[in-house]
């Protein structure tokens, strides 16, 4: 990525940023009770698996932390570690405070709380069971979409899954200047469908599945994928 990019992405990802840290509630109070969607995918994707004893789990994009960071904490009998990140500080506080009763709660010991950009995660390949990924990936710049995937797939154990939400258009850039909120810019991305498969593959992701569903809230398309390495 040259210069100029990089500088405009950080840019995009500090509107981002503060966009969610100013419209956390709302966004909250809209999507959470209608999380359908996202824990049908997230239950087939645990379907697939064959957990150890003690499961490893990341989300990127785990917002308030409800519901699925809860499901992942609460996966395995509640013996699951999950790493869970948001590039929202906001968000984090009210994850911290939905999943945690306090410093001495159990879950405290299974539960990593990360802020900041997914694209600079670092973790040591095979080190997750599964990658959980829901309306987040889709805010990054499409180049960097692809970069995630490959990192993605490196991240996760042989065998391990990668399920996520994508746009099912292509669409360099999309903005809105006021979304949710006066407050709420807004920006998302896209390759489309058949090349976000493609990319996935490429990525050496095994797509298991593929569905276009749309989204109870604002009857938008998703692609909805659950990917093996």
């Amino acid at each position: 990525m040259d210069p100029t990019a990089a500088d405009s992405s950080a840019n995009l990802k500090e509107r981002v940023k503060a966009s969610y840290d100013a419209i956390a509630s709302t966004y909250n109070e809209w999507t959470v009770p209608h999380s359908k969607e996202r824990m049908a995918y997230l239950d087939k994707a645990l379907g697939y698996l064959s957990l150890p004893a003690q499961p490893t789990f990341l989300e990127l994009g785990c917002g308030c932390g409800l519901p699925v960071t809860k499901a992942l904490l609460a996966h395995a009998g509640g013996k699951a570690k999950v790493i869970a990140n948001d590039l929202s500080s906001t968000q984090l506080s009210l994850a911290r405070a939905n999943l945690l009763s306090g410093p001495d709660d159990e879950a405290a010991r299974r539960l990593e709380l990360v802020e900041g950009d997914m694209n600079a995660l670092a973790f040591e390949a095979g080190s997750f069971d599964l990658v959980a990924a829901f309306y987040s990936i889709i805010h990054l710049p499409r180049e960097e979409q692809e970069a995630l995937l490959e990192r993605v797939a490196r991240w996760l154990k042989p065998g391990g899954y990668l399920v996520a939400n994508f746009g099912v258009e292509e669409a360099e850039s999309t903005i809105a200047e006021k979304w949710l909120d006066d407050r709420g810019w807004m920006f998302w991305s896209g390759w489309g469908q058949e090349k976000t498969l493609e990319k996935m593959k490429k990525a050496g992701l095994e797509v298991l599945v593929a569905d276009v569903a749309k989204d109870v809230l604002d009857a938008q398309s998703f692609l909805w994928v659950v990917a093996k390495r």
